[in-house]
């Protein structure tokens, strides 16, 4: 038998996104070489990483024949905003189900959400691997087939997990291009891990391609003995989609939980100050809760 057919994907990104060299905020950290791999230059509605995986979802998707899309993460999720935007611009329907209590105005992504036309409803449970989550998913769905629609469920934290990590392979691909024209690889690369789908698939890939710089994923969301074995088992099911006879394993790359502050999406002393330092030294916009927390 051989290798399975390539991921369908729907185009979205502008790629490869750099990678660039930053002395100033290096010798201000500690005299290390630093780089940044710039995928907040995906180049699609300010999604960063997130369009990169919503490629292979809207891929799935419309190749499948459905209609309108079904997602859900936390009220002011990146991914929601990101997928509203793309289902938009591939023709669909966008369902997203938020999590927590809706907010007196919507502001910020929420905004944004409604801009992109979306269909928003909030569900009062904070836990993303909580099952009311995934009966409410399957509720939605139900009610598109009831309209006449064809929904698509996107559930990162479920079955949509290894499309997304083997989608995320792309960006092994292309930082492995990237550090062949370095002097050396780097010891290491830093990645901020929420579902740590986008992980999975950069430790796979690299592996894949005997890379020997070492995948450190900071934990913003999760105790690192939670997400660790589904950071596996999901890059696991992205290989055999792939037709990949790599397997990633647990000693493979590390998983830091200390900085994950006080809450999910709730910044750090730590990630606040990460993220003034990055600006006075290099010009550089973090965000305070994923890429703040790992710098």
């Amino acid at each position: 038998m051989g290798a399975p057919p390539p991921l369908p994907r729907f185009a979205l990104i502008e790629a490869p996104t750099p990678l660039q060299r930053y002395p100033r905020l290096a010798a201000a950290i500690g005299g290390i070489d630093l780089f940044v791999k710039r995928e907040d230059l995906t180049g699609f509605a300010l999604g960063g990483n997130k369009p990169r995986q919503l490629e292979v979802i809207l891929g799935d998707a419309l190749a499948r024949g459905a209609d309108t899309l079904v997602t859900t993460a936390g009220r002011h999720s990146n991914f929601c905003r990101a997928a509203a935007a793309a289902a938009a611009h591939a023709g669909m329907c966008c369902r997203l189900i938020l999590r927590g209590r809706p907010d007196a105005a919507p502001q910020g992504n929420l905004l944004l959400d409604q801009v992109f036309g979306a269909e928003i409803e909030s569900i009062d449970d904070d836990d993303p691997y909580s099952p009311l989550i995934r009966e409410r998913l399957s509720a939605v769905a139900a009610q598109v087939r009831a309209g006449g629609g064809e929904p698509y469920v996107a559930h990162l934290p479920g079955k949509t997990g290894a499309l997304t990590a083997a989608g995320a392979t792309s960006l092994a691909d292309e930082l492995a291009a990237q550090i062949r024209n370095l002097d050396s690889a780097p010891e290491r690369i830093y990645i901020a891990a929420g579902s740590g789908l986008t992980l999975a698939g950069l430790a796979l890939g690299l592996k894949a391609l005997d890379v020997p710089s070492r995948v450190v994923g900071i934990s913003v969301q999760q105790p690192a003995d939670f997400l660790k074995p589904l950071i596996v088992e999901r890059a696991g099911r992205a290989a055999a989609m792939l037709g990949l006879p790599t397997r990633l394993a647990p000693d493979d790359f590390d998983l830091d939980d200390k900085y994950r502050g006080p809450d999910y999406g709730v910044p750090s002393a730590a990630s606040l100050d990460a993220l003034a330092l990055a600006g006075r030294a290099a010009g550089l916009v973090c965000d305070p809760v994923y890429t703040g927390k790992a710098l």
